[in-house]
């Protein structure tokens, strides 16, 4: 089994813009159970299936297998789950890891958030001055939860 450590944070400012190259994502979920999830994504050129645990902390179990382009936008027009998920992405080495940028795009418009994949819980690591509050745990940030109540639909109370 693989296991996925990562914690999430928002993301401050724009000076993360200029860093690293932009790639489309395409993502939708065939369950989007909190127990579970089985994401469809492509990204760039390639079809990705993933499966995902429920979280343990910052912890989950993770298998991906590589899906041909044709299936993976198949699966996204016909099966997924409404809305799917668009991003783009921005991969950014910063003191020995990479954080992932993602700014939501559609109904998720005007969130930005950051992604920094551990090899343990307790790994110690640099933020970046564009790094804000951390949200990793919270349900409503998981890529799974978008689809069901977008950023768009969120009230400030």
């Amino acid at each position: 089994m693989g296991v996925e450590i990562e914690r999430k944070f928002l993301v401050r400012g724009d000076a993360w813009r200029t860093l690293g190259a932009a790639t489309l994502l395409r993502q939708g979920y065939l369950c989007a159970d909190p127990e579970r999830t089985v994401r469809v994504r492509i990204e760039g050129e390639q079809g990705v299936l993933t499966i995902k645990s429920k979280n343990e902390g910052a912890s989950r179990g993770e298998w991906e297998y590589p899906l041909p382009l044709r299936d993976a936008e198949e699966l996204l027009d016909r099966l997924c789950e409404r809305p799917l998920v668009e991003k783009i992405r921005r991969r950014i080495d910063y003191q020995g890891f990479t954080w992932e940028v993602d700014e939501f795009l559609g109904e998720n418009a005007g969130l930005v958030v950051a992604e920094i994949e551990l090899p343990a819980e307790d790994t110690a690591f640099e933020r970046p001055e564009w790094i804000g509050r951390e949200v990793t745990g919270e349900r409503r940030y998981y890529n799974s939860s978008l689809i069901r109540l977008p950023f768009s639909k969120w009230t400030t109370a």
